[in-house]
């Protein structure tokens, strides 16, 4: 099965060596995405909630570059580097997806690339 590699400028650019995703026949795998700006490649400006939002914006954006969009998320990994964040990860998320929601896992980190407070990858059946 061939892999295809999945770039949009409307999400930020890899900034190491991988994709932003890769396509394996009908399956997506998200690289994950931190809040970066993809006009500015610079952390997005505001409070941990601009931050989550950014971050599914970025998903979105490859999602849909990959000929999919959000609801075919079937499994999204998160990584708070502060827990209590998860509830408002979780309202913001309401608004992005609708059920059935993908599986997802919520993992406690100590660090983030660029010094982000949250980052989440995905996996996408098309």
């Amino acid at each position: 099965m061939p892999l295809t590699p999945i770039s949009t400028p409307h999400a930020p650019q890899a900034i190491g060596t991988y994709s932003q995703a890769i396509r394996a026949g009908n399956t997506v795998y998200l690289s994950g995405q931190i809040p970066l700006d993809p006009a500015t490649g610079e952390m997005v400006a505001g409070d941990m909630e601009a931050q989550v939002r950014r971050v599914f914006e970025n998903l979105k954006a490859v999602a849909v570059a990959a000929g999919g969009d959000l609801s075919r998320i079937v499994k999204l990994t998160v990584y708070l580097t502060d827990l209590a964040h998860f509830a408002l990860v979780n309202r913001v998320m309401a608004e992005y997806f609708s059920q059935p929601y993908p599986a997802r896992a919520a993992v406690g980190v100590a660090a983030l690339p660029r010094g982000a407070a949250v980052e989440m990858d995905g996996i996408l059946e098309l």
